[in-house]
């Protein structure tokens, strides 16, 4: 009877396997480090350290003004983050618990300061930063967090750097108040999370130990020219794309980077030459990447945790390179199988096909990764089509998980179940694994294979998909080996995708003035309505196709009408 103690505590000892099976399944990838860094990190508080400021260093080379974002600071006590707006009159604003943590982390990061039109709202900014320094006591809450205070404190000092803070009292608070945070921040640094959060931190150290002058400003360089120096080798990989494999992510990476560069040749001589020569290198490498992963929109292919408008656009990114120096190498886009990170891009007549066939992410940082094995985006003449569903939340809860989920993707879900066990907002269990991946191109087609085992990990099948781009057609052949009860592959429309329903076998797909085919051999058509979240807070209605499959294969082909 499913009402008895018995039952009840059968049902306890299961779920609670369950639990410490996902655990185990989560833990066993982290590197030691990660877990007695997160225990000392716990653990040790630091006393802030309220020391006067070290002595400017005399800034004597030739800055760029970096990237500017769109502007956020609407009035002095109005900002618009993440396409919310909010009022900040209050002091408790900084951490107040009704509001997004991500949202509190952007409000500290001060971007406003190198935004459009910045200068026209230096009073304000002087204003914030004065109301930052009274209302954030040192050592407590968000903005002392080490990720929100190292990008803050590289925004602080590029607006020094731009000539935009004023002498006097102000400069000595604003002084006095980055070097507590910086002294806090290489006392604080995220060995516990490694990724974007370490660089980041590495890169405020480098800021800071090229802005001040003295033995205590070199001590904070050299601390993040070592750890950059590794983090540069091990998150840059061999074909340019950022390790975490996220669009959005390698995007600010590279723009971490170009920061860096200005930096160095702001403050020449104060960057050590090794690691100054591998971010050169390394920058052309990674703008080569980023266009390859641009739609012909000119925006980013949102594989992953990737948000539209979040990150410098490739355009944008390709500036400030010029503007430093830097020659771009230019892509072939063509055809482009970037080996290293797991995706493919391929155009042919009015198709431009994205094909995500690697891995989720690192194995100790999978933080970032969606249960998208095997996925893909397309668009046509220059409009997507087939989209990924997006991402517009970090918020632990039912839409984090929905929008990490398989169904989210434009792939195959096999019994309702993710092909990777991605569960609260940044983990993973087990996790899919990518094999006989090929890829070509000849003068007829491009041919994209690859196969993942992550249904097969819970006595599921193995899913092999073989995608054929031609001038015309693109075709899907999706084939599963092994046991299971109900398959279905998805594809998310575009919101400007129109739909109509010609049989069970086929449907009519609208596009501007375009007019496409979409029809099943295997399997029964249907839609089902669905959203498209291209940033955070952003949610767009729209249509997803859905093919049910009848045996173990199913080939969709999407063709010109």
């Amino acid at each position: 009877m499913s009402g008895s103690p018995d039952a009840g505590l059968a049902r306890a000892l299961g779920d609670g396997a369950l639990t410490l099976e996902r655990w185990w399944q989560t833990l066993r990838w982290l590197r030691p480090q990660q877990v007695y860094r997160r225990v000392w990190f716990r653990a040790y508080r630091p006393r802030p350290d309220r020391r006067p400021a070290p002595t400017l260093r005399c800034a004597n080379g030739r800055w760029t003004p970096p990237i500017e974002r769109e502007p956020s600071l609407l009035r002095p006590d109005r900002v618009r983050l993440l396409d919310e707006t909010r009022e900040i009159g209050s002091p408790l604003v900084w951490d107040a618990p009704d509001v997004p943590r991500l949202w509190r982390y952007h409000l500290h990061y001060f971007d406003d300061l190198v935004a459009r039109d910045a200068p026209e709202r230096a009073a304000w900014h002087e204003d914030l930063i004065q109301r930052w320094i009274a209302e954030n006591p040192p050592g407590r809450g968000t903005g002392w967090e080490p990720y929100p205070a190292s990008k803050r404190i590289v925004r602080w000092i590029q607006w020094t750097r731009s000539g935009a803070a004023h002498s006097g009292p102000l400069s000595t608070a604003l002084g006095d108040s980055l070097a507590t945070q910086v002294r806090w921040l290489s006392r604080r640094l995220e060995w516990h999370l490694l990724g974007n959060h370490l660089w980041s931190n590495a890169k405020a150290l480098i800021y800071a130990g090229c802005f001040f002058a003295g033995s205590e400003a070199d001590a904070w360089r050299e601390q993040g020219e070592r750890i950059l120096a590794r983090q540069l080798s091990e998150q840059v990989l061999d074909d340019g794309g950022h390790f975490e494999l996220s669009p959005m992510y390698h995007a600010l990476a590279l723009e971490d980077v170009l920061d860096l560069l200005n930096a160095a040749r702001a403050w020449p001589g104060r960057v050590d030459a090794s690691l100054l020569a591998a971010l050169a290198v390394s920058a052309p490498r990674m703008q080569r990447w980023l266009e390859c992963m641009c739609h012909p929109d000119g925006e980013l292919a949102a594989f992953n945790d990737c948000a539209l408008g979040l990150a410098p656009s490739s355009a944008a990114l390709a500036d400030y390179a010029r503007r430093l120096g830097l020659e771009a190498c230019a892509p072939t886009l063509a055809f482009e199988h970037l080996a290293a990170s797991g995706y493919v891009r391929a155009e042919r007549g009015p198709f431009a096909l994205f094909c995500d066939v690697g891995a989720i992410g690192p194995d100790y940082l999978p933080g970032h990764a969606h249960a998208d094995s095997l996925s893909f985006e397309l668009s046509v003449q220059g409009r997507r089509c087939v989209v990924d569903s997006g991402c517009s939340t970090y918020a632990v809860g039912p839409e984090r998980s929905r929008q990490r989920g398989t169904a989210a993707h434009n792939t195959v879900l096999v019994d309702g179940r993710d092909s990777s066990e991605v569960w609260s907002s940044f983990r993973v269990a087990r996790r899919a694994r990518t094999r006989d991946v090929t890829a070509s191109s000849d003068s007829e087609q491009v041919v994209v294979e690859a196969a993942h085992d992550g249904y097969a990990q819970r006595s599921g099948p193995i899913h092999r998909r073989r995608f054929e781009l031609a001038e015309r057609r693109l075709s899907i052949h999706d084939r599963l080996e092994g046991a299971f009860e109900h398959a279905e592959a998805r594809l998310h429309l575009h919101p400007d995708v129109r739909t109509s329903v010609i049989g069970p076998h086929a449907l009519r797909l609208a596009l501007g003035e375009l007019t496409l085919e979409l029809r099943a051999e295997g399997a029964r058509l249907a839609l089902e309505d669905s959203s498209w979240h291209p940033g955070f807070n952003r949610a767009l209605p729209s249509r997803c196709a859905v093919a049910r499959f009848d045996g173990p294969s199913a080939r969709l082909h999407l063709e010109l009408a």
